[in-house]
């Protein structure tokens, strides 16, 4: 891939920090550097940006330096150095799910998708700093503080993959795992600038949560990325065993660009929300531009779902999830279990489910996939979808953190999932793809979505945008911009 050359501010930079997950392997396999170089670049990176970004949960340098002496140089992210989000399970280091209740808590193993991204070759650093039990749509935990948009110190990064989003985007590390239950990859990458991709329902590795929970299936991992190559390597890294369609290499989805496409484009989230002017306006270029590349794109109405009465679902679901999770909890720990160092949010949502009676939880599931059917009722006429990211750009730290009342934690949920939710419900492949930005110069995403199983086809669609609006040259402008402040 090419680059932009250079500016005097990015020479303050190490040589790696310009360059992608998947170029940084290819010199590590060439043997041009070593993965311990890699490594060693980036806690630098950490060590001189982490005091004003906050986008660590924890980390384990000499771990990560272990490991980098003696990873093989064989893999597609060979030696390249990353972080976990702070919900999954990673052997050696600590998991805390942003609670107080778990810092420093060492899990006894980790799953088939840790194992995934082991083999791939990548170097785990640390933990990227995510909000409690990844509940909230910021990420200003109690157990770690704020985590600044890179963008804009005073900004969110959104959540909950905020810490992820905020490491790539400064350029800490090229790429970091992330998950997805409504938006988490999606809302955040569109406020940061990344690129932000939710994979099919059942197309990743098993992520080790149990499958009897009602909100699991709605639950993707993967990454943030600052290129479609990366983003598209590390699912083709994490598939299932077995799976029947494999998804294509990444060169040869970039040399295969989508034929005339029938994209349904619609602005208005799932309550009937209009966007801000930012954000319409960004919709409007979107349009415009997959216009531009020759495909039909018909402004339609958005999915037809009973979105009050799905967002009463998803929250009691989501809340019988974790109240069943601290409930186990509660019976390991015996008189140590403290509530008082869970979030007012989370006892809130765990109280709320606790009147659900034992025929509630299916019917609230069928509630949810009432409006998965409408999602695909809407699809079948379409090879995509496109809507806004998120109906605004990043909002100001403070506003809507674990301190506000739960209807009002309630209500910022369900306006930042407002377009995203609907592909989680459907189990559909979507992406935020970073095309533009405000006048003042802030990120905005846009949302792509296909049909189950379509990875390929939104993969191809995004190189295609990548190769006709890069976005790659204002996240350098960015990290050039906070080595110079911080240098």
């Amino acid at each position: 891939m090419e680059h932009a050359a250079r500016t005097p501010a990015e020479a303050e930079i190490d040589e790696f920090a310009a360059m992608d997950a998947t170029e940084q392997a290819a010199l590590v396999r060439a043997g041009k550097v070593s993965a311990l170089e890699l490594t060693d670049a980036a806690i630098a990176r950490i060590e001189r940006l982490e005091p004003v970004i906050n986008a660590l949960a924890s980390s384990d340098f000499e771990r990560a330096r272990e490991r980098a002496r003696t990873v093989p140089a064989t893999g597609p992210f060979a030696g390249v150095p990353t972080l976990i989000k702070d919900l999954m399970a990673y052997p050696g280091h600590a998991v805390s799910y942003g609670a107080r209740m778990f810092l420093g808590h060492m899990p006894p193993a980790g799953s088939p998708y840790t194992n995934a991204l082991d083999a791939a070759g990548l170097v785990v650093l640390g933990k990227s700093a995510t909000s409690e039990f990844g509940l909230i749509g910021t990420t200003e935990s109690l157990a770690n503080g704020a985590t600044h948009n890179p963008w804009d110190l005073s900004l969110s990064p959104g959540g909950s993959s905020g810490g992820a989003v905020a490491a790539v985007a400064s350029g800490m590390v090229p790429v970091a795992h992330a998950s997805d239950g409504g938006g988490s990859i999606r809302g955040p990458s569109s406020f940061t600038g990344l690129f932000g991709f939710k994979p099919s329902l059942g197309r990743a590795a098993a992520n080790g949560m149990p499958e009897e929970l009602p909100t699991t299936r709605l639950i993707s991992e993967h990454c943030v990325s600052r290129t479609v190559r990366d983003s598209c390597a590390w699912l083709s890294a994490t598939e299932r065993p077995g799976i029947a369609d494999p998804l294509p290499p990444a060169e040869r989805l970039r040399m295969s660009p989508p034929g005339p496409l029938r994209i349904g484009a619609y602005r208005r989230d799932c309550f009937g929300t209009a966007p801000t002017p930012a954000a319409e306006a960004a919709f409007d270029k979107a349009v415009a531009l997959c216009r531009q590349l020759g495909h039909d794109v018909v402004e339609i109405d958005g999915p037809r779902i009973d979105a009050t009465a799905t967002s009463k679902a998803y929250f009691a679901l989501t809340g019988f999830a974790v109240g069943a999770l601290l409930a186990q909890v509660r019976q390991m720990m015996g008189s140590a279990f403290d509530p008082s160092l869970f979030e007012p949010y989370t006892l809130d949502l765990v109280a709320r489910a606790k009147s659900l009676t034992a025929g509630d939880v299916p019917a609230r599931g069928e509630t949810l996939a009432r409006a998965a059917g409408a999602a695909n009722a809407l699809m079948d006429g379409y090879d995509l979808l496109l809507s806004p990211t998120v109906g605004f750009p990043a909002f100001p730290l403070g506003r809507h953190g674990p301190d506000q009342p739960p209807p009002a934690i309630d209500a910022m949920i369900a306006r930042l999932a407002g377009y995203t939710v609907v592909a989680s419900l459907a189990g559909w492949p979507a992406m935020s793809v970073p095309l533009f930005t405000t006048d003042d110069g802030l990120p905005l995403g846009c949302h792509f979505a296909a049909a189950r199983d379509r990875d390929a086809l939104l993969f191809s669609l995004a190189f295609q945008l990548e190769d006709a609006a890069p976005w790659t040259p204002r996240l350098l402008d960015l990290h050039a911009r906070l080595a110079w402040r911080n240098g």
